[in-house]
């Protein structure tokens, strides 16, 4: 952890080698983050671009109050929601994609699974998705969501019911794969 705190403040006074490794590290986690966010890959690797762009600009304003990955994911899901505002206005998030052929293409180290649940939230709208990343895999509450973006927690609550949902009827193929067999029969009923 001495190295961690050493090499934070060897980025902080613009040391490029410790910005490299900052970025190797928090990477991963951070560009996920854009990614589920976003939902679109190409449209993701833009957005985490200017997220890190952001990162290190506000880098020597850190002041250490919480750890550093805590901090560099606040800015990412802040800086997601902006960029995510300009691209399509918030007041166009009830729309449903409706298109079920849409896919992603996965690494060849994810598993079926995962690639699965992200190919399921891509079919989500963007409000949906946005609330149930924040709210499921992020942990935010109704309340903060609200105010990141600008609508009320019953509205949160609302968009995270309809991606649940959602989700549960894309990914019932799934469900029903994995328990086939498990205690059933297939005796037809007296």
């Amino acid at each position: 952890m001495q190295t961690d705190e050493l090499e934070l403040r060897r980025a902080m006074k613009g040391d490029e080698a410790a910005m490299r490794q900052l970025w190797l590290r928090h990477s991963p986690h951070i560009d996920a983050v854009v990614r589920r966010l976003c939902g679109d890959h190409d449209v993701a690797a833009d957005v985490a671009q200017d997220v890190w762009i952001q990162i290190f600009r506000a880098l020597p304003g850190y002041r250490g109050e919480s750890q550093f990955g805590t901090w560099a994911h606040r800015i990412a899901v802040n800086r997601t929601l902006n960029a995510l505002r300009k691209v399509k206005r918030l007041a166009k998030l009830e729309t449903d994609i409706e298109d079920d052929s849409a896919s992603v293409e996965g690494d060849t180290d994810r598993t079926f699974l995962a690639e699965s649940i992200d190919e399921a939230m891509v079919q989500l709208s963007p409000g949906a998705r946005m609330v149930f990343v924040l709210h499921d895999i992020e942990g935010y509450t109704h309340e903060e969501i609200g105010d990141k973006l600008g609508i009320t927690s019953g509205g949160s609550k609302s968009q995270l019911f309809k991606a649940r949902a959602k989700l549960r009827r894309l990914l019932a193929h799934l469900v029903d794969e994995s328990t086939a067999g498990i205690g059933r029969t297939h005796v037809a009923p007296v």
